[in-house]
């Protein structure tokens, strides 16, 4: 059961107290906020020129939620979070492939410091440590990848639907985001940016719920097919920018 918090579209969605650990601690999400907003966002804008848009769809989110989004590069978990309202990416954890991100101590410490990440197991024979949907019962709003790898072109690969099956198991929305250029600016198999900061875009849906009857790969299906929109609506208006542009909502 996910905790819901009523109030206006400012109340911040808090996640049930029942479990005291690391991600529901409000002295790690304050922690987490200095991370995020006075280091990781500075440095993401040194590197590239980043347009969100789509945060007004965001204003009635309460409690859990599932964010869903293409993949390509290391800056999207900080892109996404950087635009996030801060009420929503609060608690917020990232699923982190557990044979990269926590398969040492440095790195597994900086995840959680900065995405509050939570491993998730890319081969089937390994068991879960952390329950993805113990979490988002607890109010735990969380972050997924649904193709479960970077893409090497920016092309979609296929979607799994584990996203999908959680919000719906869990009874809250899937809010798909379409990142734009990041492919570019950040391609895998680099280590760092290109120069020149060039516009990357977060761009956010409507929530998505999953349809009386309808099943999880239906739902993941729909969900893609409403991130390739996205990307095909506002890669021109991305893309297109100029310099002056630099950071502008919409």
């Amino acid at each position: 059961m996910t905790a819901e918090v009523p109030g206006g579209a400012d109340t911040v969605a808090t996640p049930s107290r029942q479990i005291h650990d690391r991600f529901n601690s409000r002295g790690q999400a304050a922690a987490r906020y200095i991370a995020q907003h006075g280091l990781l966002k500075p440095v993401i804008s040194r590197l590239v020129t980043v347009t969100v848009i789509g945060q007004d769809k965001l204003k009635d989110v309460r409690g859990g939620y599932v964010v869903v989004a293409n993949h390509s590069s290391h800056l999207d978990t900080p892109l996404i979070v950087g635009s996030l309202p801060s009420r929503l990416s609060r608690y917020l954890a990232a699923g982190a492939a557990a044979d990269y991100f926590f398969d040492v101590w440095w790195r597994r410490g900086l995840t959680a410091l900065f995405f509050n990440a939570f491993p998730v197991h890319r081969s089937a024979a390994n068991a879960k440590v952390v329950s993805a949907k113990g979490l988002l019962r607890r109010g735990i709003p969380l972050l997924v990848f649904p193709e479960g790898t970077r893409s090497k072109d920016g092309t979609f690969g296929p979607f799994k639907p584990g996203a999908a099956a959680l919000a719906t198991s869990c009874g809250v929305p899937c809010i798909p985001v379409a990142l734009i250029g990041v492919n570019i600016a950040h391609p895998r198999g680099t280590n760092w940016p290109k120069r020149g900061r060039l516009p990357v875009g977060v761009v956010f849906g409507a929530p998505m719920h999953a349809k009386s009857g309808e099943n999880p790969v239906d739902f993941t299906d729909r969900v893609r097919r409403e991130i390739l929109r996205l990307r095909e609506e506002f890669t021109p208006t991305i893309l297109g920018q100029q310099a002056s542009s630099k950071g502008a909502q919409r």
